[in-house]
């Protein structure tokens, strides 16, 4: 991370893109979502380490080389690549969207590789794939399963520790950690369907219902299956 001046942004931004992709951080101290978006900038690109560098410009500071931006509102976030604009958003966004922002940056072809190997799903292919991309949300889900379920929960949560729990393969990961790493997908849904006839009127019934939704796959179609048979016994 480098500090960025109107002296410096010539070399810092402009120059050092051309040898790779430059996220410019657009803030002031005064600005409150910055202070929420900074750490999250810092974070998600030192993960990357030299693929991707980071440059702060505070715009009260340094109003020429905010002004190349035309910015209406901060924090705003430009990424470029050879001098040119690639991506850019405005606003404090969470860590999984600025990863998804960053990784846009990235050659194709690595970006590629990246994506094939996740597809391949083993251990090594994950770990290999994170080496390359360390915040592929992807990768660290489906490595974060498998560890799970080898008994390394430990190893397995750590490595999606600051994911939404609006993700439902989030939730199902911490889940299966808390149930050992493995389930009896059958156990479970007999259980579903001796609570079913209860969950409208049962609270505890209702709650065991969701905890076992959980452990099911978010992806088998068996999953919204029984996700439609609890929304049909409660609206």
């Amino acid at each position: 991370m480098v500090d960025v001046t109107d002296a410096t942004f010539e070399t810092e931004v402009l120059a050092r893109s051309e040898q790779v992709p430059v996220v410019v951080d657009l803030w002031a101290p005064w600005c409150g979502p910055c202070k929420s978006l900074g750490p999250i900038l810092d974070k998600v690109v030192g993960e990357l380490g030299d693929k991707v560098a980071l440059a702060k410009i505070n715009v009260d500071e340094n109003p020429q080389a905010s002004q190349v931006f035309r910015v209406q509102s901060i924090p705003a976030v430009f990424g470029l690549v050879d001098r040119q604009v690639a991506n850019s958003f405005t606003g404090a966004q969470p860590e999984a969207k600025v990863a998804e922002f960053v990784r846009s940056l990235l050659p194709p072809d690595e970006a590629e590789a990246v994506n094939a190997l996740v597809e391949l799903g083993d251990e090594a292919s994950l770990r290999t794939a994170l080496s390359m991309d360390a915040v592929h949300e992807g990768a660290r889900l489906a490595l974060a399963k498998l560890l799970v379920a080898d008994g390394r929960a430990e190893e397995g949560l750590a490595l999606i520790d600051g994911m939404s729990d609006a993700n439902l393969e989030v939730r199902h990961v911490r889940a299966l950690a808390s149930e050992g790493g493995t389930v009896s997908v059958a156990g479970i849904e007999a259980e579903l369907g001796s609570l079913l006839d209860r969950v409208k009127a049962d609270d505890d019934a209702r709650s065991r219902f969701l905890e076992l939704l959980e452990l099911l796959d978010p992806d088998s179609p068996a999953t919204g299956e029984w996700r439609r048979k609890l929304s049909a016994r409660l609206f």
